[in-house]
């Protein structure tokens, strides 16, 4: 949570919606839509700069220029040049790469630490290109909303909580919407013809793809964004799929050594944040420690965790309730406390002046109404909410859950709002993030010799290898270059 720079309270956008008939970019077959091209690129010209606040850029200009000049390379001999394309890397740990309509693509730093070599970065580039230029997400947006008229897609937590979310905001739907098997084979197919023409082996891709499956095998626990394999449904045998689809590829058009590039590539990341980057803020021991900002809070053992830019966000396993911290809108806590309730239609119960841990805040418990089958208007969600000054600003911190839950919770969630002070520990400021270090293997040896070697955790072996594409077992040659991982 760098900057915490929106507010909690719901942004809600109704948008209109034109019933159109369109030739498909790829297939040359008319289709229904829901919008035109000119809406398209309307939708992802408002998604991306929630997508860049959310997230995060991550500062690197030597991999943002690859992946621009990559990115422009591959849309260039796409069946969509014309578009104004746009690729960006979001300083996120989690592995993924999405697009959203009208030509943005974004890869995670996640993803990029855990690829090998150039041809699969190319490939997963291809494939996401493909999810734009067949116009997968306009597609299944219209398959959705014409499916689900009247229906509102639930959010994080329970759907009554959708109105304290970030992420009920349109644009960043966007990045949680499921293609279809279709699609993704689509998309499979097109990565393959898009890298192949820019000269790279698709078989690549592939071998990534087991990479994927073996870390989702490997990893447990919420991440901030959806994993890949999860918002990219797995059409079957896809190792085998790709791997037919690209020598079919090279056999018929003649090609022979295709580019890999594995050297440049790891050189590349190397140096790259790998993992959660404790600066931007960490949970420890069931406490929230924010370095940059200076500040900490316990937070519910046992509880999903998100943290992002905008907000801190905690919920038990079964959506009940939820804590979150966010950037208060004033210059007060009481101004802050009179814009929330006005922007989330609140109706307040309690208010009043306190202090928490010697900061001036202001606290309040209110409702949020909606009107039931009968046209009674009822509580739909009922929050604890502290607005808190601190260091010039403005934090809110809110314990919601559903009316039903709000006895059990509203006594729970107090102590940790209370929790809420100056961070002051040296040890806990002073943190460096874990770094993709590149080194070249020394003597012929296994790839666990060289963990051992350099006294890593053996209990991380096994991330390890995956990073690399590569089985513990895996005989290395003198020369090659290995990824480990380094605090620095």
């Amino acid at each position: 949570m760098n900057g915490l720079i929106k507010n909690a309270y719901a942004v809600f956008t109704v948008v209109t919606l034109i019933v159109a008939c369109a030739r498909n970019p790829v297939t040359g077959k008319k289709q229904i839509v829901l919008m035109s091209e000119q809406q398209e690129i309307a939708m992802g010209q408002q998604a991306d700069p929630e997508i860049v606040a959310t997230f995060g850029l991550y500062p690197d200009s030597a991999i943002q220029r690859f992946i621009n000049e990559k990115g422009k390379q591959m849309a260039a001999i796409s069946h969509r040049p014309a578009l104004n394309w746009t690729f960006r890397v979001l300083d996120a740990d989690v592995i993924n790469a999405f697009a959203v309509p009208g030509g943005y693509v974004y890869f995670t730093r996640g993803i990029l630490a855990n690829m090998n070599n150039e041809a699969q970065f190319a490939g997963v580039l291809g494939h996401e290109i493909g999810h734009v230029t067949a116009r997968h997400t306009v597609s299944q947006q219209t398959r959705q909303v014409l499916g689900q008229i009247g229906i509102i897609a639930a959010v994080i937590a329970k759907p009554e909580l959708a109105q304290f979310a970030e992420a009920a905001s349109q644009g960043l739907q966007l990045m949680y919407l499921k293609n279809s098997r279709d699609a993704e084979s689509q998309s499979d197919e097109l990565g393959v013809e898009y890298s192949s023409k820019v000269g790279y082996d698709a078989k690549e891709m592939a071998k990534f793809f087991q990479t994927l499956d073996r870390e989702m095998a490997y990893k447990s626990g919420n991440q901030r964004l959806p994993e890949f394999l999860s918002t990219h449904p797995d059409p079957g045998n896809r190792y085998t799929t790709v791997t037919n689809l690209a020598t079919q590829w090279q056999t018929t058009n003649n090609k022979t050594n295709m580019t890999i590039n594995r050297n440049s590539y790891l050189r590349m990341v190397n140096g790259i944040v790998y993992g959660e980057d404790p600066r931007q803020g960490y949970r420890e021991n069931n406490v929230f420690y924010h370095p940059e900002l200076k500040f900490q809070f316990n937070t519910p053992a046992g509880w999903q965790y998100q943290n992002t830019p905008q907000q801190v966000m905690l919920a038990p396993t079964d959506g009940a309730a939820m804590l979150m911290l966010s950037l208060g809108k004033g210059n007060t806590p009481r101004e802050a406390a009179q814009n929330f309730i006005q922007a989330a239609k609140l109706q307040v119960t309690e208010s009043r002046d306190i202090t928490v841990n010697g900061l001036n805040a202001y606290a309040l418990v209110g409702s949020q109404m909606q009107q039931d089958q009968s046209g009674r208007s009822v509580p739909a969600v009922t929050a604890i909410i502290y607005f808190i000054q601190y260091n010039n600003v403005i934090y809110q911190l809110i314990g919601a859950s559903t009316p039903a839950n709000f006895s059990t919770y509203a006594g729970m969630l107090r102590p940790y709002m209370d929790s809420f002070k100056a961070l002051t520990d040296a040890s806990k400021i002073n943190v460096k993030p874990e770094r993709i270090e590149v080194v070249t293997v020394s003597r012929n040896q296994t790839l666990k010799q060289l963990f051992e070697s350099y006294k890593l955790p053996a209990a991380r072996f096994e991330e390890l290898a995956i990073m690399n594409g590569m089985q513990q077992t895996d005989n290395l040659t003198t020369g090659m270059l290995v990824k480990i991982v380094v605090k620095r």
